[in-house]
């Protein structure tokens, strides 16, 4: 007998080489949807079971894919819609005026400091002009 009769002859033996990684396995949601609703149907003890072993799942899949569903269900009353969510543009323009006012608040004592400052180097020189009533010159604040 030959080589090749001989392995023509042998079962097919199994690849015993172990892969470097081991794949993820990922289910679409359609099987997830058929998956959950067959074990609703179940009615006897150990069908779940049954239905689990079949198609080498946990118990925890099948508890986490009714929560999806739950959630797709409620989801799907309220439609969402792609893309980024508005933001409140009352609680950021507010945020921006608060940003503005203490910007402005901050100027505003610099401005007074700047104010008292040149009074009193004004009047340590001598350079205070003479007091004059305000309603006579006609100005107005």
């Amino acid at each position: 007998m030959s080589t090749k009769d001989q392995a023509s002859s042998q079962p097919d033996v199994p690849n015993p080489e172990v892969l470097p990684q081991a794949q993820r396995r990922r289910f679409t949601a359609e099987y997830k949807l058929r998956i959950v609703e067959a074990a609703d149907r179940c009615t006897e003890p150990g069908q779940i079971g049954a239905l689990l072993r079949q198609e080498g799942l946990y118990s925890s899949h099948l508890s986490e894919w009714r929560r999806m569903r739950e959630r797709w269900q409620l989801e799907a009353l309220s439609p969402k819609k792609r893309g980024r969510k508005p933001q409140d543009r009352t609680d950021a323009e507010l945020a921006k005026l608060r940003r503005e006012n203490d910007r402005l608040r901050a100027q505003l004592e610099q401005a007074e400091i700047i104010i008292d400052v040149q009074k009193k180097l004004s009047q340590l020189l001598g350079l205070t002009p003479p007091e004059t009533d305000e309603s006579e010159n006609g100005s107005c604040r």
